[in-house]
Order: structure tokens, then sequence, then C-alpha cells
């Protein structure tokens, strides 16, 4: 099994402000504990420049307009939102990353890795078809996903675990059903969408799949998610490639968020996923770096875990440094698995008519 990593020192360039969550070092710290750990020294592993993604590309996507608008802003600098600037060359930067997803892509598609994670930012997942937010410009999954299928792939489905609903992610695919939309993530939060109600419309409906979790969901809830819910789907659903908007603001030292899930529990579902990918889709699976923010306790060894797993290497000693302990038994609650459990009994009665395996589950 071999990993592909898509990487580039010009992923550090951007940046809105030294203080800002989204900043460089969420990169370099990343890189340098991968270095230290001789990741890049392995057969398993791969090192893939990225390409810019080209006009047409985001046109599969984005609106002209809105395109055209961060063109514009990208000579002066500009705002979207109060957390959201456009620095000068943003346009850059952000063609970077659509393009580093479509590389891993196409990397995987051509058969010169099983996998890949991309390694880049700005993230993208809350970009929508005519705007941006939530640090985010373009949707670099979403792009990625419509580039696979200008390809001839039929059917993908994307898993995002990110803590933020993708709900850029969610508006692009809406009314798809060729993309099963999955996404995981903290509720109520930022950016207050991700109901378990919303499932889809017209022919996609029941194809859009939110798992919204409570604060201090820890590696049980995401493990029973697996379980229950999204290797289910994706065996029913069958899809060509499996897209990961792998956000790691989920784990329990960051600063924006309230989950509590761990850097074992990450390595876990990864390989989780490489097996179901291996049974279903020939191993294909291009995650891309989403949010995750805690730069020094977190990333280095959730996105260390992940490459792990994708890689087919021993995930059984990654963990965090002894000293971020405290903070989990902190962040972990009791009270979060039996939430989830009511949310999924629910999601279940509303999706049964769109799902198989709930109804045969159920019949029992």
């Amino acid at each position: 099994m071999t990993c592909g990593i898509v990487y580039d020192p010009s992923y550090l360039a951007h940046e809105q402000s030294q203080s800002h969550p989204e900043r460089r070092e969420r990169l370099s710290y990343t890189m340098d504990q991968l270095e230290e750990e001789g990741i890049f020294d392995l057969p398993q592993i791969r090192l893939i420049a990225p390409k810019p993604a080209m006009r047409d590309d985001v046109l599969l996507v984005h609106t002209e307009e809105y395109l055209k608008f961060l063109e514009d802003a990208s000579v002066t600098g500009g705002i979207i939102d109060a957390d959201t600037y456009i620095p000068k060359n943003l346009i850059q930067d952000a063609l970077l990353a659509a393009g580093g997803a479509i590389t891993g892509a196409d990397a995987v598609l051509n058969q010169d890795v099983t996998n890949c994670f991309v390694l880049s930012r700005p993230p993208g997942h809350h970009a929508g078809i005519s705007q941006g937010a939530g640090f985010c410009y373009l949707n670099n999954v979403a792009i990625m996903v419509r580039h696979l299928q200008s390809r001839g792939l039929r059917r993908i489905m994307i898993l995002d675990w990110d803590a933020h609903h993708g709900n850029g992610t969610e508006e692009i695919f809406y009314d798809d059903p060729s993309v099963l939309v999955c996404s995981v993530h903290q509720y109520p939060f930022y950016p207050g969408s991700g109901r378990f109600e919303d499932i889809g419309t017209g022919d996609g409906k029941g194809y859009n799949i939110n798992l919204p979790i409570p604060a201090g969901s820890s590696d049980k809830v995401y493990q029973y998610l697996l379980e229950e819910i999204i290797i289910p789907l994706a065996d029913e659903y069958m899809p060509d490639a499996i897209a990961i908007s792998a956000g790691q603001d989920n784990h329990y030292t960051d600063p924006l968020t309230g989950l509590a899930l761990t850097a074992q529990g990450y390595s876990g579902m990864m390989k989780e996923m490489c097996i179901l990918a291996d049974s279903i889709c020939y191993g294909r699976i291009i995650a891309v770096l989403e949010g995750g923010y805690s730069v020094e306790g977190g990333l280095p060894y959730t996105n260390l875990g992940l490459i792990a797993a994708m890689a087919g290497l021993d995930i059984s000693s990654i963990r965090e440094p002894e000293i971020y302990q405290d903070l989990l038994k902190k962040a972990v609650s009791e009270d979060a698995f039996p939430k989830v459990i009511k949310m999924v009994s629910g999601l279940k009665r509303i999706l049964a008519d769109h799902w198989y395996f709930i109804r045969r589950y159920e019949s029992r």
C-alpha cells in the first residue's frame, strides 16, 4: 500500500494574520513531525508536488462571478466575513490548494499511489457555490470530486469529519445523488447548519447525511457512527472513490471546538476507512486537510496517525505526549454517547425509505 502526500512549501504562504487560527504553523509543525519520524524515507510514502487548479476546474463548482470576485480582491485585498479576509495574492494560494486535491485524485486514479493525503491550505468545506466563509475560499474537495467525475467516475462518497459542518459542500451537492455527503460535526456549533433532518432534496433526497454530535464526544462515539451509519452507507452506495474532508479540529486539545477525539481515534477511523475502500473501490481514498487548530498538541500527531494508517503502518503507538492527558479527561462527556444513540435512531427513521440496510436492520 502506497500513500501519496501532496505538499509544497507554498502551502505555508497564505496568511490572514499571524494570530489567526488558520495560520501557517498548522502545516509547518506537522511537516516537522513527519520529518522527525522519518515518514518521507519510507517506501510506502510518496511525496507529490501539487499543480494549481485551472479556472475551468473551479467553474465546475463555483460561479464565474464569485471566482472573479476572488481574483479582483486578490489584487488589493478584501473581506468575506469577520473571520475570512482576502489577503493579496490569495487566488494563487487558493488555486494551489484546489489543484493539490486534483493532483492527489489523479495520482490515485492513475494508480501511482493507493491513496493520498493532501496537506494543503487554505481549507475549503465552508465555501459554497457563490460565496466563501469560515476561513474557506474555494471548495477543494468539491472541485476534486467534479474532476473525478469528469474522468469517468460515477459515484463519489464524501466523508467530512471536521468538527464544523461542511455547509458549503452540502449546498453544492444537496440535490445530486451522484455524490453521497456524510458529515460528522459538533452541534450546535458554527456555522449553525447540519441538522440530521436535512437529507437532501429532489433526486438527491437521502444522499445528504448529517451526524450532529454534542460537545464531549469521544473516540467511542466516532466508532459507533462508523459501525452504525458510515460503513453500511458506503457498502450499499458502492462509491467509485471516497473523499475525506479531514478536519482535525475534533481533537481534544483544539482551542476552537469542544470534541474529544484522540490521535489514536483518528488513526483507527482512517484504518477502518482504508479497509472499507479496499473492499469497495480499489482502495481509492483522497483525504484533504480541512480544519484543525491545535498546532502543537493535536495536528502533528493526528496527521501522523492518519498517514500511518493510510500507508498500512503499525498505528498502535500513535498518541499525544503525556502532558496532554489531563485535558482529555476534562474534554470527554459521559452524556454524549446516549445523545448520539438517540440522534442515530431519529436519523434512521427518516432515512429508512432511502436505504435498504436500515430497513433490513429494523425488520429483524
